[in-house]
């Protein structure tokens, strides 16, 4: 059952294939914001999927973060999300990364429930 207060986890090693040069996102070997944004992503969908009638889903609609410190390659990103809110289909969560140093980055992330049938009809028409 969806609620608020929910929580899920995820993490991810900083590897060559990640960083900010990789992605193109920068030219350094540090934690690729993109990246980050994934695993932020990544937490949400993971944690409400057991939680939906069989044939929905979610999908990203706004993400609103900030990647306040680097993180380089071996480091390994932790990924905290929360539900705060839940709005019919609209679900708001607070999601939180750090690694062994402290707080990476830190934000909002808002999803949509969704029927993945319909979705992908759409998406291929």
């Amino acid at each position: 059952m969806l609620e608020i207060g929910m929580k899920g986890n995820a993490e991810t090693v900083v590897t060559i294939d990640n960083t900010a040069k990789a992605f193109t996102s920068g030219a350094l070997d540090v934690f690729a914001t993109p990246a980050m944004i994934a695993l932020m992503e990544e937490t949400c969908w993971k944690m409400v999927q057991p939680e939906l009638e069989e044939g929905l889903g979610t999908v990203g609609t706004k993400i609103d973060v900030s990647h306040v410190a680097p993180s380089a390659i071996g480091k390994t990103v932790m990924c905290e999300a929360t539900v705060i809110a839940i709005d019919g289909r609209k679900l708001t969560f607070e999601v939180v990364c750090s690694d062994e140093s402290g707080m990476v980055g830190m934000g909002t992330h808002e999803r949509f429930i969704i029927n993945n049938e319909k979705f992908m009809a759409k998406a291929n028409s």
